[in-house]
C-alpha cells in the first residue's frame, strides 16, 4: 500500500498520543477515518485537527472499550453504516494502558485490566477487522507491541509483569499471522509495531484507567509509595504525603514531555513502515539499541548492569526514576 489516498483507517486509542498523530497524517494524505476511544473530547480534538489537515475526508468517532469484545463489534458494526462501506484498508491496533506491575504484590483486578487492553483489545480488534480487510483489494493490519514485547523489564527497580505479557503476546500474535495472511489472504499485510519511549500521555491516561489520580492517591497508598523508594535510595522518608503525590504526578508528565521521540515522529515511522511493506517496526533510536543489546546478551537482559548501560548510553532514561 505506497499511499493512501480514498483509503478507509480504523484507529483505536485514536483520541491522543501516536493514534492522534496516526489520523492527523492520514488525513493529510486524503485518507478516511473511523477513530475509536474512551474519551469522546479527545476524540473530538483529534477530529479538529484533522479538519485542519483536510476538509474532503469522512471521519467517524466511537466511543469503545478495547477490552470488551461487544463494544468492539459495536464500533465496527457503527463505522459500516458512518462508511457505508463493506471493508477497510488499515487497521491500527493502537490502544493500552500501563499498570499491573507486580503479578506478586500488585491488585489483580488492575493486571487484568492492563492485559486485557493491551492484549485482548488487539486480538478483538483482529477478529472484528481482519474479515473486512479481507474484503478489501489490499489491506494491512498494524499492532502496536513495545519494546516490552522482547524486554519485559523496567529496570531492576520495577516490576512491569501485566504489560510486558500482553505485549509479548501481541508480538507473537503478529509474527504468526505473517504466515497465516501469505496462505490464506496474501493481499493482506501484517505489521507489529514496536515503540521505544514515546512522549504519550499513557503515564497519565493509566492513572484515570486504574481510577488512580496520583492527587487523589490514599494516606495507605502514599506510604507504600514511599516506602518502595525508600528501599531504593531515594531521600524521601520525611516528604509529606503532598509532596509524594505531586513527585508521581510530574514523573508521568515527565514521561510525556521529556521523551526522545514524538508521537508525531512515531506515526511517521509508522506509517513509512507500512509504505514499504515491513512487518515488524521499530520506534525510535531506543528500541533499535535495546533490541539489538537483547539479542546480542539476552541472559543479561534482566540484569541491573544491563539497565546501567542503556542510561549512561543515554536511553531510558525514564526507568531510572522508578
Amino acid at each position: 500500500m505506497r499511499n493512501f489516498e480514498g483509503k478507509l483507517a480504523v484507529i483505536s486509542g485514536g483520541g491522543s498520543g501516536m493514534g492522534r498523530e496516526l489520523a492527523e497524517q492520514l488525513a493529510g494524505e486524503g485518507c478516511h477515518l473511523a477513530l475509536c476511544d474512551l474519551s469522546a473530547a479527545a476524540m473530538a480534538e483529534t477530529v479538529d485537527h484533522c479538519r485542519e489537515a483536510n476538509q474532503e475526508i469522512t471521519i467517524s468517532t466511537h466511543h469503545c472499550d478495547v477490552s470488551d469484545e461487544a463494544s468492539v463489534l459495536a464500533f465496527r458494526d457503527d463505522l459500516l453504516a458512518a462508511h457505508d462501506t463493506g471493508h477497510v484498508n488499515l487497521v491500527f491496533a493502537n490502544a493500552g494502558i500501563g499498570g499491573g506491575g507486580s503479578f506478586i504484590k500488585g491488585d489483580r483486578e488492575d493486571w487484568e485490566r492492563t492485559f486485557a487492553v493491551c492484549w485482548y483489545g488487539v486480538y478483538y480488534t483482529a477478529r472484528a477487522f481482519l474479515p473486512l480487510l479481507i474484503a478489501a483489494e489490499e489491506g494491512h493490519l498494524i499492532n502496536t507491541s513495545s519494546v516490552n514485547g522482547f524486554w519485559a523489564c523496567l529496570g531492576p527497580n520495577a516490576s512491569q509483569t501485566a504489560y510486558a505479557a500482553a505485549k509479548f503476546a501481541v508480538k507473537g500474535f503478529s509474527e504468526a499471522l505473517v504466515t497465516d495472511l501469505r496462505l490464506h489472504a496474501p493481499h493482506v499485510k501484517v505489521s507489529v509495531v514496536m515503540p521505544g519511549h514515546i512522549g504519550t500521555n499513557i503515564a497519565i491516561n493509566t492513572g484515570k484507567i486504574h481510577g488512580r489520580d496520583p492527587m487523589e492517591m490514599t494516606a495507605a497508598e502514599v506510604a507504600e509509595i514511599r516506602g518502595e523508594m525508600v528501599k531504593r535510595g531515594k531521600p524521601v522518608g520525611n516528604l509529606p504525603d503532598d509532596a509524594i503525590r505531586g513527585a508521581i504526578k510530574q514523573r508521568s508528565e515527565d514521561f510525556r514531555d521529556k521523551a526522545p521521540t514524538t508521537p508525531a515522529q512515531a506515526a511517521s515511522i509508522i506509517l513509512d513502515g507500512v509504505r514499504e511493506d515491513r512487518w515488524r517496526i521499530l520506534v525510535g533510536e531506543d528500541a533499535h539499541v535495546l533490541d539489538s543489546r537483547v539479542r546480542a546478551t539476552p541472559e543479561d537482559a534482566y540484569e541491573a548492569a544491563f539497565t546501567q548501560q542503556l542510561h549512561d548510553d543515554g536511553h531510558l532514561n525514564f526507568t531510572a526514576e522508578r
